[in-house]
């Protein structure tokens, strides 16, 4: 939109032999079910000498007596959509041909537009991405196939509007000039919690009659799939299954977007800026909390717009997250909510600023569950939430980190101030109104002498088929003699913090003297954990220190990343177009057993149909 293109009208017989009945003549362009002059989704102008770039309009750039050719230009706050264009001549209605009109980022009118040539071409043209996952300390990178230009993508994703809007009942096609409307509507349909959407969402391991969402190479199977079955709903994805097809739909619309991951995030805190982890005295993480909880990682999507319906400092990144949500009120997406926003802790801004905000800045608190079910808190060092914020650079395959975007640094005076105009609107909100929304303080730190220290480090991220290495170190800061009794384990967990199945487990009792340090070397043995790694192959390695002459307990973590083997990929040095080549995958098996029914499935657009399975 925003900009003309040109069509030809061919007539069968001389124009001369019509001219009277031709100086009366008028395009007539209409999008949606039904059209009306009224709500602008039916437009008529007359052809003229003279275009206007502003408005609807057609100038008449080339003539013969057998065809003219017609610039139409169409303004850059229409909607998008698929237009039918229509000549009407005197009395008589000749259907010309249809259009699509996406959102144009090249347009300066635009509410899209974006300046930079080089960001064009990454967040809205380039069909290949990546997609970060892992631990903060252990950034993984999974190639993406966004496919946003893969044939019959854009009719899915009009489809994908129409459906959407049905099930908001909204038939008005006038919206659709927003962006702001359009990726709500997009992220509404993603997640099948929302409505009948594109995505089935797994977060247990369950996945019945359906994909692991780590099978998925990219988006075109997805929707294509959700296509063919009428709209059936399609298993499964999680957290950046869902962000890597909506980065496909909003780029196919035009709208600059990127696929955005963040490390340790408080999810389904409900904007409360503390979120609770529960350990047993063994360390084994407990789900007493069934919803909110820390995530290893969560991905979501940033677009960029001008927000019309905000103060212009808004305008730009906005960040938008089609993975449900337990909130207090609205859909269970979030977004689009204004990064600058989130950074500045302006929490009443829309949409879902607060949710975001508590996301990255809540502080975790540990407790231990005694024996007798009551519940102390663990002496351990604060969790902070929202690390290592990372997407794609532009023009490069390396990973950017934008935490820079979303809160200035842990402990800084602009963080500080941030914090605290935060909890003062969120004070005052509660003084003047009955808002749902509510921050709830960041705990206070222990005020409890620490006599007893405890370190825990591993490597952070380990090759399939080796066994774990810990380092631990424990200190006695006090002034006397302590039995203690430590436990080191693991545990394998789900990326959403959920977990899979505690694997092992080795306890030391050891008296410590005053100010005494003891070093200790362990390995935990890779037979002990193959079984129940889980998809994302993380473990949550704990070590609890117990003074047996006190109720508190000292406590460390960490999480690391199991590593598959690399698949490596060689082509030969000349390829000759439409000609067939052989391309070699290899695959170094690093466990000590055969490998048995592998599968690989390739995807190669430009090179092979689709994608395929070899066995």
């Amino acid at each position: 939109r925003g900009q003309p293109f040109t069509i030809t009208v061919s007539f069968s017989t001389p124009i001369h032999n019509y001219l009277q009945q031709l100086k009366r003549t008028f395009l007539i362009a209409q999008t949606g079910s039904r059209p009306s002059k009224a709500n602008g989704t039916q437009i008529e102008f007359p052809i003229s000498s003279l275009g206007d770039q502003k408005q609807w309009s057609a100038a008449l750039e080339e003539q013969d007596p057998f065809f003219w050719t017609i610039s139409v230009n169409t303004p850059a706050n229409a909607p998008i959509g698929q237009y039918a264009l229509i000549l009407h001549v005197s009395k008589s209605h000749c259907h010309l041909g249809n259009f699509t009109l996406l959102f144009n980022p090249w347009c300066q009118a635009d509410e899209v537009f974006l300046g930079n040539e080089a960001q064009r071409q990454e967040y809205i043209l380039n069909q290949e991405g990546i997609i970060y996952w892992g631990t903060e300390n252990a950034v993984l990178a999974q190639p993406w196939d966004f496919g946003q230009f893969e044939e019959e993508i854009v009719d899915i994703c009009f489809t994908l509007l129409d459906v959407g809007e049905r099930h908001q009942r909204d038939k008005n096609h006038t919206q659709r000039k927003n962006p702001v409307y359009i990726c709500r509507t997009v992220a509404a349909m993603l997640n099948c919690d929302e409505f009948r959407g594109i995505l089935t969402e797994c977060g247990t391991g369950q996945y019945y009659n359906g994909n692991r969402p780590s099978k998925w190479l990219g988006s075109s199977p997805i929707l294509r799939q959700w296509i063919a079955s009428q709209c059936k709903p399609v298993r499964y994805g999680q957290c950046w299954v869902f962000a890597a097809v909506m980065c496909s739909v909003l780029r196919c619309l035009g709208i600059p977007t990127r696929v955005v991951t963040g490390f340790t995030w408080a999810h389904n805190t409900n904007s409360s800026l503390s979120v609770d982890e529960y350990y047993d005295e063994d360390g084994t993480l407990l789900t007493q909390d069934k919803s909110a909880r820390v995530w290893s990682f969560h991905v979501w999507n940033e677009c960029w717009m001008a927000r019309a319906d905000l103060l212009p400092e808004y305008s730009g990144w906005q960040a938008l997250d089609a993975t449900c949500q337990e909130k207090s009120k609205g859909p269970s997406f979030c977004g689009p909510a204004p990064v600058q926003a989130i950074k500045e802790g302006d929490t009443e801004v829309a949409y879902d600023v607060c949710n975001f905000f508590a996301a990255i800045n809540a502080k975790c608190q540990v407790w231990i569950q005694k024996a007798d079910d009551n519940l102390k808190p663990a002496l351990s060092s604060t969790k902070y939430t929202g690390n290592n914020i990372s997407t794609k650079s532009v023009g490069s395959d390396r990973c950017e980190d934008i935490t820079h975007n979303y809160k200035y640094p842990e402990g800084s005076l602009q963080e500080k101030e941030v914090l605290d105009k935060a909890y003062k609107k969120v004070k005052k909100l509660e003084k003047t109104s009955s808002s749902e929304t509510q921050f709830s303080s960041i705990p206070t730190a222990l005020e409890e002498p620490v006599n007893l220290y405890i370190q825990l480090q591993s490597k952070s991220s380990l090759l399939l088929g080796q066994d774990v290495p810990l380092s631990i170190k424990v200190f006695n800061h006090s002034g006397g003699e302590k039995a203690t009794h430590l436990v080191v384990g693991a545990q394998s967990l789900h990326y959403n913090g959920v977990p899979i199945t505690h694997l092992w487990k080795e306890e030391f009792h050891f008296i410590l003297k005053s100010n005494e340090a003891n070093n200790l070397q362990i390995f935990v043995p890779y037979s002990r954990c193959r079984e129940e790694l889980g998809e994302n192959h993380l473990l949550r390695l704990t070590a609890t220190l117990r003074d047996e002459d006190s109720f508190y307990v000292s406590f460390a973590q960490e999480e690391i990343s199991i590593c598959d083997p690399p698949l490596t990929i060689e082509f030969p040095e000349n390829m000759v177009q439409y000609q067939p080549s052989t391309a070699k995958i290899s695959l170094l098996n690093p466990l000590t057993e055969p490998l048995e029914k592998c599968v690989i499935a390739i995807a190669g657009r430009g090179l092979i149909y689709r994608q395929r399975k070899y066995r």
